[in-house]
Formats: structure tokens, sequence, C-alpha cells
């Protein structure tokens, strides 16, 4: 089953970029490879159900269950140990990540509070997108009511054979909402 942006990717989009950048194989046009959700908690060091509620929140949204990372190293400073909890994040592919992208341009960023559009500095030189959220509530699939804190949120969309300029006019061709340049 086909999600409709994915539809849209292959019937308008990617002839239009192939038009655009010139290309001639189909596959060295940029496309979306994968949707990654990233929770980071500090907190956890000190609470022990942050974890547990942040795996809740994130396996509400994506829809499928998140991993708990650990840390890789030890930061005294923060009184971080090898191998403590710090986080959760979830990748999405296929279907799952095409209805996220999907939900993300047309529900979420519209709810963001004050929202001017999204920095064309948000992109690296490869041409991946990272978009953070102050809070989770901004997702349609969380109950405010039901949460306990407000945590950040990071979703990182990963674009294969593309650089910065190319996956703007990916996204843009998407209709992602980008802020005014003046």
């Amino acid at each position: 089953m086909k999600q409709r942006l994915q539809e849209t990717y292959q019937k308008e989009i990617a002839p239009k970029l192939k038009e655009e950048f010139k290309v001639t194989n189909y596959y060295a046009l940029p496309k979306i490879e994968k949707i990654v959700l990233n929770i980071g908690l500090g907190e956890a060091l000190t609470n022990s159900s942050a974890i547990e509620k942040a795996v809740n929140d994130l396996t509400i949204i994506a829809g499928q269950r998140p991993v708990v990372t650990r840390s890789k190293k030890a930061i005294s400073n923060f009184k971080i140990k090898i191998g403590d909890k710090i986080g959760a994040k979830v990748t999405l592919r296929k279907y799952k990540m095409w209805s996220m992208l999907d939900r993300m341009i047309n529900l979420t960023l519209p709810r963001v509070k004050d929202f001017r559009g999204v920095s064309r500095r948000a992109f690296d030189e490869r041409g991946n997108m990272t978009i953070g959220f102050k809070e989770q509530t901004v997702f349609p699939e969380i109950d405010s009511t039901k949460i306990d804190k407000l945590r950040g949120l990071e979703v990182t969309i990963v674009v294969k054979n593309s650089d910065k300029k190319k996956s703007i006019r990916l996204f843009e061709l998407f209709g992602m909402p980008f802020e005014k340049v003046s």
C-alpha cells in the first residue's frame, strides 16, 4: 500500500527533479531513506521512570517501539558512566516513514507555536534535515493530559543521493513550509 506522498514523489516530484538537476538515472535522484526520532534524556540519571515515559511517547508518535540509547563514554562533569541509559530513538522506513513525513508536514508543523517555517540551516552538507521540537505535544497522537513532563524531540530525515541544494528543492516540492528569506 503506497502513501500519498510516496505516489506524489514517484509521479510528480521525481520527474521535476530529473529535469531540474539534469539527472538521467532515476536511482541517482535524491530520495528519502529514513526518518529517525530521538529523545535525549539527561534526567534519566536521576529519574529512572523518565526513560519509560519517553519510550512510551515515541511509541505513540512513531507507531513502533524505540530502542533505549546508552552512553558510549563516561563524562564525569555530567555524572555519566559508560552504559548509562541516556535516551531513546526510533528509525522509520518505508510505509511508516512516508506516513510520518506526511503527518509532520501537514499536521505537526502547523501546530507549533509561533512557527515561522523550517530554517534552511536545518540541513547538513549531505542534505539530511534535522528539526528540533521543544515539546512532544505538537504531535497530534500525544494526549497532552496524559504526559508527565514536556520533553524535547529531534526528527532527522535522511536523504540519499543528495546535497543541501537538492534536498531543499526536494522538500519544497513536498510542500515543506520554509521560513521566508528577507
